[in-house]
């Protein structure tokens, strides 16, 4: 795995997907610059445990999530190493159950599969039928990593671009949460 700056060259684009491509000129179109690695397919954290090294950023979890009626739709954002529990999440929203939501919605609202989500894929999203939520420590800290859509790169891109040119370009406000460290005690 190397590290390179920017998007695949234009004969390594025609090899890969449309939405990872879409990403790249997105991300263009925004002055936004990123650092990337390809890899093998990436679908679990610990898996990513090297690829963070080689990029230089934690790669997020990001979680596809919905209400019991799945009627209303999440994506989170979390630091790659921190659990996630349902119940603090829901509490913090004022929602009665969260539940992971189904590979067909996943399809449906961000035109992805699961182990490929990000934030990018809100550019699927422009009816904005998913509400962004990230965890606090995402928010404080200069970089994180995600993946183009596509679970065969991953890209280090800076918190700052995120909250100030990425998010505003796609119309979806964050609403920032605190899940607590899977060594903090749980209350």
């Amino acid at each position: 795995m190397q590290l390179v700056s920017g998007r695949p060259s234009a004969e390594e684009c025609l090899a890969r997907s449309a939405r990872e491509v879409r990403c790249y000129d997105f991300l263009d179109r925004l002055a936004i610059s990123y650092e990337r690695v390809d890899h093998p397919a990436a679908d679990t954290m610990e898996v990513c445990a090297d690829i963070d090294r080689v990029l230089g950023a934690t790669i997020c979890k990001n979680l596809f999530l919905c209400n019991r009626q799945q009627t209303a739709f999440y994506l989170l954002m979390i630091p790659g190493g921190k659990v996630f529990h349902t119940k603090d999440l829901s509490h913090q929203l004022g929602i009665a159950r969260l539940s992971f939501g189904s590979a067909d919605k996943m399809a449906e609202l961000l035109d992805v599969h699961p182990g490929s989500v990000s934030v990018l894929a809100l550019m699927n999203d422009p009816d904005r039928r998913v509400r962004l939520l990230i965890d606090e420590d995402v928010r404080k800290g200069a970089f994180f990593g995600c993946h183009p859509c596509e679970n065969t790169s991953s890209l280090r891109l800076s918190t700052d671009d995120l909250l100030h040119k990425i998010l505003p370009a796609l119309g979806h406000e964050p609403t920032f949460v605190t899940l607590p460290d899977a060594a903090a005690p749980q209350g």
